[in-house]
């Protein structure tokens, strides 16, 4: 009895022993897989989940392979726009409510973490007062030493804003672009539709150093900035100012390039900053060698064309990088489309508009506008929408300085995406925007684990 005992005892020992190096061998240093969800029903906020290890990946799983070895494009950041309609709402807040708001937006801890943020070189369409320049004259007059210059509206309540989120996180960094020059440069005298006069192209470069040199002088460097906010829109009801490749490229070449090189200013600048459809126009930018070297990369919004348009042209000039700076999505399907502009070699993804009131206000402009990820009660306080989860599910996971990685590709309606953190760990999204739930079997290295993941939601793996 005794020998059968003993034997038993052994025999448990060397199973359990079997089940640990079997374990062992699936988890990672330290055997530990979080993550987190969030989904459309609203029963999951960036709710941490249970993951449970497994050595075998069963039959019925859409199975991810990762290879971390396999590196593609580094990640810039990734935020919205602290346009006048976001900064004017929040400035409706109490101010309790206010430091709380800013702090969920870019604290990376106790908020969803965005790092970069798009300013607007005076105003947008989404603004409740009327549109304005740095340098605003009557009718007929002009002012080509600048003298005039001055940004204190934007004092009123957009530095505010801007000092707050620098306040709440300094690792943010701020590109900008202007929606139009000063109407005496344009030949509509007008902010709204025109061009830019080719004799002002030189006053126009002083221009947009001055305002870098400005914002610089209150403690807000620009990381870049766009020559125009979609340079082929024409619109007679907010302010635009159409550019052709042809233009753009020799303002660049011959007067902002140079200028910003002998200025000492560190600003890089992005061309395009228009829609996926036009890819003529950074190309005729980076097929001439005088313009190219001044320009770092191309932004892309995403209102017309295909999202493959930016493999398209990093494949043209794989030295000259890709970043999306405007255009929000929604619900898990937007989860899906953040999934591909990065897998389409982007190195940034911004929203357009953080915030607007129940009304979808201020907008001045003719574009309808969504809901926003965020919105104004009547009652001044904030209601956060699904989108401010989804997007958390990118943004407070990865960081500045990771690499996109390989990871096996999606459909149309289940996909995922893969990241390599600076500190070594991987995060992994995947966004489920079926009716049904699906299971997921991951598969890297030394972890291996299989999760259910609920229709219309979107998780966040770490390990």
């Amino acid at each position: 009895m005794k020998m059968i005992c003993l034997r038993y005892i052994l025999c448990m020992v060397v199973l359990l022993t079997l089940e640990m190096v079997n374990y062992c061998a699936w988890g990672d240093e330290t055997g530990d897989v979080r993550a987190w969800l969030s989904s459309e029903d609203g029963r999951f906020k960036l709710t941490e989940v249970k993951v449970k290890l497994a050595s075998k990946i069963s039959k019925k799983a859409n199975v991810i392979e990762i290879d971390k070895n396999q590196k593609y494009q580094t990640i810039l950041g990734m935020g919205g726009s602290l346009d006048h309609a976001t900064c004017w709402n929040l400035t409706r807040l109490s101010p309790q409510d206010r430091e709380e708001i800013i702090e969920k937006i870019v604290d990376p801890e106790k908020g969803i973490g965005m790092n970069l943020m798009r300013l607007c070189i005076g105003t947008s369409d989404f603004v409740g007062e009327p549109y304005y320049t740095y340098s605003d004259l009557p009718l007929g007059e002009t002012d080509p030493e600048l003298e005039n210059f001055s940004i204190e509206k934007d004092k009123e309540y957009i530095i505010p804003i801007i000092k707050m989120v620098q306040e709440k996180n300094p690792e943010v960094l701020f590109f900008a672009s202007p929606w139009s020059p000063p109407a005496w440069m344009k030949d509509s005298q007008n902010l709204c539709g025109g061009k830019l006069k080719k004799e002002y192209y030189s006053v126009y470069a002083e221009y947009l150093k001055k305002f870098i040199e400005n914002y610089r002088e209150l403690g807000i460097p620009i990381y870049a900035i766009t020559v125009q906010n979609e340079p082929l829109m024409e619109d007679p009801d907010y302010p635009t100012c159409v550019w052709s490749a042809e233009e753009q490229k020799v303002f660049i070449r011959d007067y902002l390039g140079p200028l910003f090189e002998k200025s000492g200013i560190g600003t890089k600048i992005w061309c395009w900053d228009h829609n996926w459809n036009v890819l003529d126009f950074p190309r005729a930018i980076f097929t001439d060698p005088c313009a190219s070297k001044y320009v770092e990369g191309t932004g892309f919004h995403l209102y017309e064309g295909k999202v493959e348009a930016q493999s398209v042209l990093h494949n043209e000039f794989p030295d000259k990088h890709i970043y999306f700076t405007e255009g929000s999505t929604f619900y898990t399907r937007g989860a899906i489309k953040i999934i591909e502009i990065f897998r389409n070699w982007s190195r940034s993804y911004n929203l357009w508009v953080i915030c607007l009131d129940w009304q979808r206000k201020p907008n001045r402009g003719p574009h309808h506008a969504s809901p926003t990820m965020i919105v104004l009660t009547p009652e001044n306080k904030i209601e956060y929408r699904y989108d401010y989860y989804m997007y958390g599910q990118f943004m407070k996971f990865v960081k500045r300085g990771a690499f996109r990685i390989y990871s096996t590709p999606g459909s149309r309606y289940l996909d995922n995406i893969a990241f390599l953190n600076p500190d070594g760990k991987i995060a992994l999204i995947v966004a489920n925007a079926e009716n049904n739930e699906k299971i997921i079997g991951v598969k890297s290295e030394n972890v291996s684990f299989e999760y259910k993941l609920p229709s219309k939601s979107v998780i966040t793996f770490v390990w």
